[in-house]
């Protein structure tokens, strides 16, 4: 499990299926930062990981702080699934 910092937008929601460098992760959490202050364009700020990862991120079975944080593009992120199906 990684944070991911993406600068622009690339149409993904919480629970996309994205590929960057060589490796497709599933991103469980998005924060959606700089849309009226902040930067120049829109960050998504995604937790990411595997998909055997989810169960650990929903009982939180992690420390957020000590997360590897990587930084793309939007460009560089190929979107494999947009968004998860609706759970009802």
């Amino acid at each position: 499990m990684k944070q991911l910092i993406v600068y622009g937008d690339p149409g993904i929601r919480k629970g996309a299926i994205i590929e960057y460098d060589d490796e497709e992760v599933v991103c469980f959490g998005i924060n959606r930062n700089g849309e009226w202050h902040g930067p120049s364009q829109v960050q998504l700020w995604c937790t990411v990981g595997d998909e055997s990862e989810f169960e650990d991120y929903e009982k939180r079975n992690f420390v957020p702080h000590f997360l590897d944080v990587d930084h793309v593009d939007a460009d560089e992120v190929t979107v494999r699934r947009e968004r998860s199906d609706l759970a009802i």
